[in-house]
C-alpha cells in the first residue's frame, strides 16, 4: 500500500499511508452475493444446460464488472503523506497521480456521515492555494487522526519545528 521509496525525494519520509476505508466495498460485495444467488436459483429452476451456461456467463459478467472491478480500484488507489507532499494514486490500466506540496495547503477539513462516524472514517477535504481547490479523499480510515497529523506537519512547516513521529 506505502508508496514505493524510490519516489520519495532526498530526507522524505512517508508520515501517513493509507487507502479508502474497506466500506467502499460493501455495494460491490452484496453485488457479488445477488449475482451468485440470481445464477444459483436460474440454474437450479431450469434443467436445460445451455441455459445454466448462458446463465453462469452473464453471472461472471456481472460480478466481473460490479465485484472485480471495483476491488481493483479500490486495491489499486493510496493516499500518502509525507513530510513534504500530499500523493494520490490511483488507476488500474492507465495510472493517475496528484502530488501537493505541504507548502500550498491552506485548509484541511474533514466530512463525517452517520455511517463514516460509525465505520470510522470519513472525508478529508484539503484546500490547497492552486486552480484545483480541492481535493476530497472519500473514506479515509481514522479522518480525524489523519487531520490532526497532517495539521501538525503543516504547523511544524510554519514554525520550523519539527514534527513528531508518533505513531508513524
Amino acid at each position: 500500500m506505502a508508496i514505493s521509496e524510490k519516489l520519495l525525494n532526498e530526507g522524505e519520509h512517508v508520515v501517513v499511508s493509507t487507502r479508502t476505508h474497506p466500506k467502499a466495498l460493501l455495494l460491490p460485495l452484496l453485488a457479488l452475493i445477488v449475482f451468485l444467488a440470481i445464477a444459483v436459483f436460474a440454474d437450479r429452476a431450469v434443467d436445460n444446460r445451455v441455459f445454466g451456461i448462458g446463465v453462469w456467463i452473464l453471472a461472471g459478467l456481472g460480478i466481473a464488472w460490479y465485484f472485480l472491478r471495483p476491488l481493483l480500484i479500490w486495491l489499486t488507489a493510496s493516499y500518502t503523506i509525507t513530510n513534504r507532499r500530499l500523493i494520490t494514486r490511483t488507476g488500474v490500466i492507465t495510472r493517475k497521480g496528484h502530488d501537493i506540496p505541504l507548502t500550498r495547503v491552506s485548509d484541511v477539513a474533514y466530512e463525517l456521515g452517520l455511517i463514516d462516524r460509525m465505520l470510522g472514517c470519513g472525508t478529508l477535504i484539503i484546500s490547497d492555494a492552486s486552480t484545483h481547490g480541492q481535493v476530497a479523499l472519500p473514506d479515509i480510515p481514522r479522518v480525524e487522526e489523519t487531520q490532526r497529523r497532517l495539521n501538525e506537519l503543516l504547523h511544524s512547516l510554519h514554525d520550523g519545528t519539527p514534527p513528531s513521529d508518533e505513531g508513524a
